[in-house]
């Protein structure tokens, strides 16, 4: 299908031709579910521990003598029936990143970037690059689109470009390389901004 390509002033310059392989997916929210808890996941630091038995200080010295007291028999003050002592079954650092198969991730973009075409909130520009680092003249160009809750998308956003530079006082806009796509990022953003180099690398990347 084709879709109007636009320049920084929000003007139209021509059009492309999206793939419908990419572009005109059904929107599949359990998809998309299972790929949002699968990123969250993995993002989880995992760090959370309780302490075991043997990293308690604190005597291992009887308490009381064995029998007589009509008490419990105790050996240790560690136990997890006293205040301060062990956690039974706690949480231990582990990681809670899990597998998911790469044709469900890949569905799963290709599910999200049609849902933002079919809602008209994906814009493809020519290219997306401001003459110079000002934020200033950032938030000129935002302004043209209606709101600075948007991620683009690049080819390579890692180079040191003036929009990059920009882009790190505006509160909302966020900038990603085509190969750092993700369902997450695209559906916390009002709308989804596209150039014309990164359609083609998505195009090779999820053929």
């Amino acid at each position: 299908m084709k879709h109007d390509v636009v320049n920084l002033q929000n003007k139209k310059v021509g059009d492309i031709e999206l793939p419908a392989s990419i572009f005109e997916q059904p929107v599949r929210v359990d998809i998309l579910s299972r790929v949002v808890e699968w990123q969250l996941a993995k993002r989880r630091s995992g760090n959370h521990k309780t302490k075991l038995i043997a990293e308690i200080s604190g005597t291992t010295k009887k308490m009381y003598r064995q029998k007589g007291t009509g008490g419990a028999r105790h050996g240790s003050k560690r136990g997890a029936q006293f205040r301060g002592g062990q956690v039974i079954f706690g949480p231990v650092v582990r990681s809670h990143a899990y597998s998911l198969p790469k044709k469900v991730r890949q569905l799963g973009l290709r599910s999200v970037l049609s849902s933002k075409l079919k809602s008209g909130d994906m814009i493809v520009v020519d290219s997306f690059e401001i003459n110079q680092p000002k934020t200033k003249q950032l938030k000129d160009v935002l302004s043209k689109f209606g709101t600075e809750n948007i991620l683009l998308i690049e080819v390579d956003a890692n180079r040191v470009t003036n929009t990059a530079l920009a882009a790190g006082n505006v509160q909302g806009f966020d900038v990603l390389p085509q190969i750092g796509a993700n369902v997450y990022d695209i559906l916390r953003k009002q709308k989804l901004i596209v150039t014309v180099d990164a359609i083609k690398a998505l195009e090779a990347r999820l053929k």
